[in-house]
């Protein structure tokens, strides 16, 4: 047994290094070698830290730390926001910026990780909502100059149309057919915004998109759409989270685990798996509507299938179904290649590397929900 596992970590080992071989050349077997003995002394962490007696105080401080935020949530949550309120005081325009991007990327997984962490319908094409909150935008404003406070609901709406309109013909796909079909969705969206010239301007985009504004106050500065988008991702936090926990998150939690034993038990299946596209659209169309007015500029270029995997990896790295996880994978996936932009050439193997040993260390994800942890566990064990 130990010996299977030491094979299967050593080919692990041997994939990162082949996959750096073109970029590194003879280094990439030193690599190779590092990893391998990264993966390998990963499970003596332990029992090095007890041995040494380096950290008991420590770690009775990290367990009293953590029982305290479970009894405390609401002061928890209290500090985090004040915390994320004072942070860009602190921060150059540079990282305000990034900060800005990843408020972005939480909403767009948490729309996510209603789809695929909750009810467990693998959706590839979920960028495409993005792009129908941001063009909603652009075209209200350019055609009929309507505001963004006033395009954001109609945005938001349009986005959950469109998911419902996705969701209607896919309902008895699961899996791989429906991962297919929710791609040539994503795909068709943008291959209309690229061809469509007399509405959408083609592969030029649309250019002169009115920034937000309160009265003559207009939000032009990163620090400005910063607070702007801690107020989403707020709403967006609360509102999945009383989902996650009323009868229609249950219902969606039933249908991931079982399908025909929710809907034996008296649940609607078709329309809860409506709701979710709907819900989760909804929230990639706040994303979009908030993207067009601070880039003041939308086009397809923006709303790339890959972006659709960029955040379905925010949502499976972070722990699928737990809110805290995607908000956390969403901000690492985010900050990692920035922090990696140094390393030009090497950016996206590390980045990369990273994913795959992150799926090997801890497959269930950074911060995986109770429900699926218990799960995951009974199965390996």
């Amino acid at each position: 047994m130990i010996k299977n596992k030491i094979l299967e970590k050593s080919i692990w080992a041997l994939w990162l290094g082949l996959l750096a071989l073109p970029f590194m050349g003879k280094k990439a077997g030193i690599l190779a070698i590092a990893i391998l003995l990264v993966i390998l002394l990963l499970p003596l962490l332990n029992g090095l830290i007890a041995r040494f007696g380096i950290s008991v105080s420590r770690l009775n401080f990290l367990s009293s730390s953590a029982n305290w935020l479970k009894t405390n949530k609401k002061m928890a949550l209290l500090i985090l926001f004040s915390f994320a309120a004072i942070l860009p005081l602190f921060m150059n325009r540079y990282f305000v910026d990034v900060a800005v991007l990843c408020g972005i990327y939480i909403v767009l997984a948490l729309g996510l990780n209603v789809i695929v962490g909750l009810t467990g319908l693998l959706a590839l094409g979920y960028i495409a909502f993005y792009a129908v909150g941001a063009y909603c935008y652009a075209l209200l404003w350019t055609h009929y100059h309507i505001n963004f406070w006033l395009a954001l609901p109609i945005g938001t709406a349009l986005a959950g149309v469109f998911g419902v309109l996705l969701g209607s013909p896919v309902l008895r796909l699961r899996g791989d057919y429906l991962a297919i079909v929710t791609l040539g969705f994503g795909e068709i969206t943008r291959i209309v915004l690229n061809n469509w010239d007399e509405l959408t301007r083609g592969p030029n985009g649309i250019l002169g998109i009115a920034r937000p504004s309160i009265g003559d106050f207009i939000i032009k500065q990163p620090i400005h759409y910063y607070y702007l988008i801690l107020a989403f991702v707020v709403l967006t936090i609360f509102i999945t989270t009383r989902l996650e926990h009323s009868r229609i998150g249950r219902a969606w939690v039933a249908i991931r685990e079982d399908e025909v034993a929710a809907a034996a038990c008296g649940v609607n299946v078709t329309l809860m798996k409506l709701l979710a596209f709907a819900t989760g659209a909804a929230f990639a169309g706040l994303g979009g509507v908030f993207f067009a007015g601070k880039m003041i500029f939308v086009s397809p270029e923006s709303f790339t299938f890959m972006e659709s995997v960029m955040v379905l990896c925010m949502v499976v790295l972070g722990g699928m179904g737990s809110i805290p996880g995607v908000i956390l994978g969403a901000i690492a996936l985010i900050i990692l290649p920035e922090a990696l932009r140094q390393f030009q050439f090497y950016r996206l193997l590390m980045f990369g590397g990273a994913m795959a040993l992150m799926m090997i260390i801890r497959p269930q994800g950074l911060i995986p929900s109770q429900r699926r942890k218990m799960e995951l566990e009974e199965e390996n064990g």
